[in-house]
Parts: C-alpha cells; structure tokens; sequence
C-alpha cells in the first residue's frame, strides 16, 4: 500500500518527532525544514536520508505539508508558503490553539486543510516515539477520513475539536501541564531550600499517586490543609514562603482550591472565606 509524501516544515520538538513517526509508518519524507544546530540534530538522530531543504520547497514537494511552527508564527509561514502549494495537496498545523482559519492562504489556492495538535509533551528525542498520545483535530467534514488515516499513522486517536473551541482545548493542555511543571519545579526548589538532596524522589510517589487519583476521580481525590479546613495550616505555609512568585502562585492556587473544595461540599463558606482571607495580601503583592 503506498502512502502519501509528507513534507514536514519545522524540525523542533514536535515536527521532527512526527516525521519520524510518519517515515517508520511507511510515508515517504520529500524533505525538512529547520536552520538551528538543534533542529540540525534532531534530524539526524531521528531521521534516516531525509534532506533539509528551505520551507519553500518542502512545500511545493509533499503530497502531505505538515506546519510544526510556533503558534505566533504560523500566519506569517501560511501566508508565505500559499503560493508554493496548489489544488489536491494537503496542508495540516500542529498548534493547539489555532483551528482552520489561519490556513486560509492554502484553501484559496485549492488545498485542503487540517489543524493537527498532539496532546502531548515531547522532548524531540527517540523517547518520544513510542509516546501514543490524542490529537486534537478540526477539520471539514470531506477531510476527516484522511485526518483519521493520519493520525492512526502517527499511533495516536482523533478527539475532534470545533473551529470555535480551539483556544479553550489549548488553554486545558497548557494549564494543566505547562503549570503543572512550574508549580513542581517550585516545590523542589523549597525542598532543595531545607537540605533535600533529591526533591524529585521526595515528590515522586506523591505527585504520582495525586496524578493518578485526581485523573481516576477528580475534585473527590483533594486532600491536605485546604481540603480539611486547616486555615491555620494555610497561614503558616503562607508566613514560611519568602520567594514573591512561590508566594503567589501557593495563594492564588490556595484560594483556587478553596473555592473547589466550597463548591463540592468539602469545606463551609466559613472556612473557604478564611483559607481566602488568610492568602489574598500574598495575591496582590
């Protein structure tokens, strides 16, 4: 069974992972994009005989165009890619928040068009290759078939996602994975503060176990000081946080909790409006 030719404009993180993924399923890589030292080795580590070519070309070559660009670049790269692709290419983006309009450059020309995003954080190395993950994917209904072949490809399942809806599916990720890692990376700077030699075998069984349980059962699975009620437990932390931006983020996720737990009948309005109380001077510093 012969595949599509899939070019892929952008060998970071992402792109050079999803190339690799398409070259082991059988697609034949007309080529890559990407100028940094870094993109340079992603290329050779985790691709075999695919050449680095301008964007430009890329695109005119591949049956497939897959846009792995930051999110704040990808009009100006649309734009600027449009008049190399014509009728019957496909032309897909890995972003999260943008959907089909920003690829309208593309459908004015004749192609078809798909936003592609993988939930999923990636290193750019072979370690992500065997990471199956969801894409979030919009596309026009007579483009969904060849969506749901790519992504099979890819080794991963299709959660389509409305134009409208984008934003708010690309906020959920981002919230809860790019914060997720800095209110980690703060915790181990407070444990590394008292002497802790490795924080990360400090944290592990218990982010772990409050992962899990959170992903199995939800607000059900909260515990510690807010979800008991301990108000004063709350202001000692609060009193013991010298940095600025550790302090804010505990308060501002401190009174988050608080309302979550109220809403859910953990704690009374009392002791939520205390737990509040007892932070909102750290929120506004």
């Amino acid at each position: 069974m012969s595949h599509p030719s899939v070019g892929v404009v952008g060998a970071g993180r992402v792109g050079a992972v999803l190339a690799a993924r398409l070259q082991r399923a059988g697609h034949h890589l007309v080529g890559v994009s990407g100028r940094s030292a870094a993109s340079q080795l992603r290329v050779q580590t985790l691709l075999t005989d695919v050449p680095v070519l301008e964007p430009a070309e890329v695109a005119a070559r591949a049956e497939i165009v897959i846009l792995a660009v930051p999110d704040d670049l990808l009009a100006d790269v649309a734009a600027d890619l449009a008049p190399h692709v014509g009728p019957g290419q496909l032309v897909a983006h890995t972003s999260g928040r943008h959907g089909l309009a920003v690829l309208e450059p593309f459908t004015r020309v004749g192609a078809r068009t798909m936003a592609l995003h993988p939930a999923m954080t990636f290193t750019g190395t072979e370690v992500d290759l065997e990471r199956a993950c969801v894409f979030g994917v919009t596309a026009e209904p007579g483009v969904r078939d060849v969506a749901e072949t790519l992504v099979a490809a890819l080794d991963g399942s299709v959660m389509w996602i409305d134009e409208a809806d984008r934003a708010t599916y690309h906020a959920s990720l981002a919230h809860g994975a790019n914060h997720l890692t800095t209110i980690v990376t703060q915790a181990m700077d407070l444990l590394r503060q008292i002497g802790a030699e490795d924080p990360a075998a400090v944290l592990r069984p218990l982010l772990t176990a409050a992962l899990d349980n959170t992903l199995a059962y939800g607000d059900a699975a909260l515990t510690g000081p807010v979800a008991r009620g301990d108000v004063d437990t709350v202001r000692a932390h609060v009193a013991q946080l010298t940095d600025p931006s550790v302090r804010r983020t505990y308060a501002a996720l401190a009174t988050a909790t608080a309302d979550r737990a109220e809403s859910t009948g953990r704690i009374d309005t009392d002791t939520a409006d205390a737990v509040r109380t007892a932070v909102i001077r750290e929120k506004v510093r």
